[in-house]
């Protein structure tokens, strides 16, 4: 039932955005280009908190990095834009397989400590690289050209991303209903239980690291296609904040979750814009209020029972079985 709810979401969802540019102005598709950001975003960082269980506070950082990556190739190489875009997402995918590697050694907020100096640090480096990023004067990002169609503005980049977005929902739902997702979803049931039954707890948390500072690149880059300016500060720990806001108020472990978080407090940081100051306050606040009544968010999914069964063949026999179906 459930499935067959969100297929006609989909369905209005889709019609909806293929005839919103006959009715809106540029200030709307800008909004929407961004809310689509957002998707990629909180997406990916649902693959390693909700479900895998890795508390990360970096994507931000990754975020950024897909920025640079693709307006300095773009800028100064003249890269075709989609490798450009790619090249992020392939940086900030080996940059999140070493942050893995720290989830290896550590647990809960040790862990989110870790990655919360990771981020801070990559906000240093774009404050004051300034050779580089231009520094704390922000980066200009020139129009990026796919097969000789410029994408001088939001109309012209509305397509591409509306492509992607969808294109990456759909690698995060195959996904979540792969034997990697069973294993994600193991790991974050008990590292123990995991590894008793063969799982290969290690693999599958660089995994995760790895695919969730991917889909931050990815959405770094797509920020490129019609946004010309960025600012460093736009990259520090308000931008975590808030999409951490996105994936738990949304709820935890939902792909639905997620997505609807991501387009809420999209819109909600449109409005605050002007109140740039107590962004994190109202953030902070929702976020601890939800935490303390609702801590698996609006739209979580009933808790899934995880049956772990071994076999012989190692690495990865783990089979999880779901109370109810998966949904987007």
């Amino acid at each position: 039932m459930k499935s067959r709810f969100d297929l006609m979401l989909l369905v209005v969802a889709a019609v909806v955005l293929a005839v919103l540019p006959m009715f809106v102005t540029g200030y709307v598709l800008y909004v929407v280009n961004l809310l689509m950001v957002f998707v990629v975003l909180a997406l990916g960082m649902h693959l390693v908190i909700g479900e895998t269980g890795q508390f990360a506070l970096s994507h931000a950082a990754f975020y950024g990095i897909g920025i640079y990556t693709a307006g300095l190739l773009n800028n100064h190489f003249q890269l075709p834009f989609i490798l450009s875009i790619l090249a992020g997402s392939l940086l900030t995918a080996c940059l999140g397989y070493m942050l893995g590697a720290l989830a290896l050694r550590m647990r809960d907020i040790y862990l989110a400590l870790s990655t919360f100096a990771f981020g801070e640090a990559m906000q240093w480096v774009f404050m004051n690289w300034n050779s580089v990023t231009n520094g704390s004067n922000g980066f200009r990002i020139a129009p990026a050209q796919i097969f000789g169609y410029a994408l001088t503005n939001d109309l012209r980049a509305y397509p591409f991303v509306i492509v992607i977005t969808a294109l990456m929902l759909w690698a995060t739902v195959w996904i979540s209903r792969s034997q990697l997702g069973s294993a994600f979803r193991a790991v974050r049931e008990s590292d123990i239980a995991a590894l008793a039954m063969g799982v290969d707890v290690n693999r599958v948390k660089r995994m995760a690291f790895t695919l969730s500072a991917a889909y931050a690149g990815l959405a770094g880059g797509l920020y490129t296609t019609f946004s010309s300016f960025v600012h460093p500060e736009s990259l520090g720990f308000q931008t975590t904040i808030l999409v951490l806001t996105m994936v738990v108020v949304g709820g935890i472990g939902s792909v639905r979750g997620a997505i609807l978080g991501a387009i809420g407090f999209g819109l909600i940081s449109e409005l605050l814009r002007q109140a740039l100051s107590f962004q994190e306050i109202i953030y902070g606040a929702i976020l601890m209020g939800f935490m303390m009544f609702a801590p698996r968010g609006l739209f979580a999914e009933r808790r899934k029972r995880v049956r772990i069964t071994s076999t012989t063949h190692a690495p990865a026999p783990v089979v999880a079985t779901r109370a109810s179906g998966e949904s987007a």
